[in-house]
């Protein structure tokens, strides 16, 4: 449909869509960019939207304040691996090398962004598949395959078929929290729901949880903040 800009300061842009299948006007903040879409039912006019849009401005800016704001992953920049802060710099070679505090990236810097953004993908597969064996083998149930992307609204799920998928930014977490997302979606394997038997098997499994839970609401939206 088109944008239309909230003013104020600073303002705000806001995408604008129609959708047949709406019933409600909706107002949602991408996580992954911080892209703020209007979606309006068929029947709502623009201007109704729009009025909607001013109507929640103050929640609006409250959640884009909340979210942070966006870094470009370069070299010089830190970022969290496995929950601890680590600076980009610049080294030799053909492959990124991290050691203690520092993550070491060849090549040409422009290319920084996108080469640590392939080192951390294969990190966190190979972390996530081990965790997700070790827990799959607890609970006596095998998974079909592994998926990792960057998902904008879940850490994880897990399919009918066994198909377990994972943020790969789950590896910007401490280790503790991976830990809990990986024992969730294994749970799935044998409960496909969240009732009192399915957290019980995540209890049995992994452990307490209470407290990875809480870590990836409050600071797991910051995380999609990263650019690379």
């Amino acid at each position: 449909m088109g944008q239309h800009i909230l003013s104020g300061n600073p303002p705000v842009p806001i995408i604008l869509r129609k959708s047949a299948r709406a019933k409600r006007i909706s107002l949602r903040i991408s996580q992954l960019d911080g892209r703020v879409t209007l979606t309006l039912p068929k029947r709502v006019s623009e201007a109704e939207g729009i009025a909607f849009a001013r109507e929640k401005e103050a929640w609006l800016r409250g959640h884009l304040d909340q979210r942070g704001v966006d870094l470009d992953i370069a070299i010089g920049t830190s970022l969290p691996i496995e929950g601890t802060q680590r600076t980009l710099q610049t080294g030799p070679g053909r492959r990124v090398v991290l050691d203690g505090d520092i993550l070491y990236v060849p090549g040409a810097p422009e290319q920084a962004g996108k080469r640590v953004q392939a080192f951390l993908k294969q990190m966190a597969r190979d972390k996530l598949a081990a965790t997700s064996d070790h827990y799959a083998d607890l609970l006596g149930k095998p998974y079909a395959r592994i998926s990792i992307r960057d998902t904008r609204s879940r850490w994880g799920s897990c399919s009918s078929s066994g198909t377990l998928m994972y943020s790969w930014r789950l590896i910007l977490c401490p280790p503790e929290v991976l830990n809990y997302v990986a024992g969730h979606e294994v749970a799935h394997l044998a409960e496909m729901n969240h009732s009192s038997a399915f957290w019980d098997t995540v209890t049995r499994i992994h452990g307490p949880y209470a407290a990875p839970r809480a870590w990836l609401r409050k600071n797991g939206s910051g995380l999609h903040a990263y650019r690379f």
